[in-house]
């Protein structure tokens, strides 16, 4: 499966004749288009020969400003195969974000959405999606640059949410050995159709493409999160494995009607990663999906991403909340925890990233001797089955108590009139920090403040419990359809504040 070229680009090469379908592209849901993997090889080709015919080379990075379409995977693959380095940009960025990754990756040309050129800086070279992509192109076959162990393949960035984004430097030995990983835990086959809604800017959708085409199978690809299309393309197009975040599952079970009109018995398999899964939500999916296996995923962009395995190598059964196996290849060790199964996760594989563009202090501080310190905690039972804590971040200190708000949540939803639970820190002169809860209640339900907090009290630790209560109709989303917890942390202290009970809540 692995090209000969040894590119990240050429991943799905293998089927360069094929005149099968690699890609519908609902960009355009009225007008949907089927592309072949035969002709979506030559649009890389296209691309890579347009961008030799415009002096970009070997380490050249090439910026993509756009929502999911098959042109951006062109882009991305084209650019690899003229030796450049792509560098995916988050949209909903603000443009002064935007303006800094453009200019710290010293990208030499953007290729965008034609909206979105606006928020390219000055100065650098634009192609729109559209005519002047087609005239941009220049079709024939192209000799793909072969990398060294060490050259670069992507460069993504992280979110920014604690300072300015950083960039990631994944290399193409690393990535297709990802790649090979994920294809072979995962039994990904030429008959499987994923569909992929969630950004292309973000490593994990990124990477269920490449695994998803890379043995020739299909992936239908939405121009963003639609929970309508969503379920209309599961019967439309058989698909077989669902890919997405907890809150993207959460919304489609809400929408019972248009699933109990819905052929879901196509889909084999539920991947789900980027945050947390909560017990109820995962038994909702199981009596929606009853055939399909449910697949919880932990991934950090610096490691790979992924590190873990659905399968376990003596063939014992998943147990229902674990994030899986460690993969051929990956070495784990747990820091500065209770046990010594349980800690922050430091990981080393071949698919780590050799470090962040431009920035050595902050490399040095992330890895050591090839180890990479995730910031993340995990623990593990047993039998090898890995478990998300939470982020070492997202922890804070209620009276010198340790509060994750994942475990909090957890509970909070077991809760029948619950659907989903955010808990974060809210400032308080005697405490340090309290809990509050952002609560999205289920439909119909008539649940109040003073339940939540009875419901906390029974099944958690007395410090844990929710000391304010705030019901919502929807969670606040970040650009990667994961739950925006700084929007939520503010609202919290604001709230606090504002009341004035900021020094008083016990």
């Amino acid at each position: 499966m692995r090209p000969a070229s040894g590119n990240l680009g050429d991943i799905l090469a293998l089927h360069r004749d094929s005149t099968r379908v690699a890609v519908h592209d609902l960009y355009d849901p009225a007008h949907p288009r089927d592309i072949t993997f035969a002709a979506m090889n030559a649009a890389c080709d296209a691309v890579a020969n347009g961008l030799r015919a415009a002096g970009l080379g070997a380490g050249d990075r090439v910026g993509i400003l756009a929502l999911n379409r098959v042109e951006f995977l062109e882009t991305l693959f084209g650019a690899m195969r003229a030796g450049c380095v792509p560098v995916m940009i988050n949209i909903k960025l603000p443009a002064e974000t935007i303006h800094y990754i453009v200019r710290d990756a010293g990208a030499r040309i953007v290729f965008a959405d034609p909206d979105l050129v606006r928020l390219v800086p000055a100065g650098t070279r634009v192609v729109a999606f559209g005519p002047d992509y087609a005239g941009f192109q220049r079709p024939g076959p192209c000799e793909s640059f072969r990398p060294g162990p060490n050259d670069i393949a992507e460069q993504p960035y992280t979110s920014g949410s604690t300072g300015r984004p950083k960039g990631v430097l994944l290399h193409h030995a690393g990535q297709l050995w990802m790649t090979e990983q994920l294809v072979q835990s995962r039994d990904m086959a030429g008959t499987d159709c994923s569909v992929i809604s969630a950004p292309l800017y973000h490593k994990n959708a990124l990477l269920a493409v490449k695994s998803a085409l890379a043995p020739g199978g299909r992936v239908v690809i939405l121009a963003r999160f639609d929970v309508a299309e969503y379920i209309k393309a599961i019967a439309r197009f058989r698909l077989t494995i669902l890919t997405g975040v907890p809150t993207m599952y959460a919304l489609i079970l809400q929408q019972e009607k248009r699933l109990d009109a819905t052929d879901l018995t196509s889909v084999r398999a539920l991947s789900m990663g980027s945050a947390p899964a909560s017990g109820p939500l995962l038994d909702s999916l199981r009596r929606r999906f009853p055939e399909a296996k449910i697949q919880l995923n932990y991934g950090i962009t610096e490691g790979g991403p992924i590190i873990f395995s659905w399968k376990h190598p003596k063939g014992l059964a998943r147990t229902p909340t674990t994030v899986g196996y460690p993969l051929p290849g990956v070495e784990l060790r747990f820091v500065d925890g209770p046990s010594p199964d349980e800690g922050v996760l430091h990981v080393r594989n071949p698919g780590v990233m050799l470090g962040y563009h431009n920035l050595p202090a902050e490399t040095a501080k992330a890895l050591k001797d090839g180890w990479l310190d995730t910031g993340d905690i995990l623990k593990r039972d047993a039998d090898g089955w890995h478990y998300f804590v939470g982020r070492a971040d997202d922890m804070f200190v209620c009276g010198g108590e340790n509060i994750y708000p994942g475990e909090v949540e957890a509970m909070l939803e077991r809760h029948p009139d619950i659907m989903q639970a955010v808990v974060v820190p809210a400032p308080n002169e005697l405490k340090a920090h309290v809990p509050y809860a952002f609560v999205v209640r289920r439909e119909g339900a008539a649940l109040g403040e003073d339940a939540v907090k009875k419901h906390a009290l029974a099944n958690g630790p007395a410090y844990a419990h929710p000391r304010r209560v705030f019901f919502v109709d929807a969670l606040p989303l970040a650009g990667t359809n994961k739950i925006d917890r700084n929007a939520l942390k503010k609202r919290a202290a604001e709230a606090a504040i504002a009341a004035g009970t900021a020094g008083v809540e016990a």
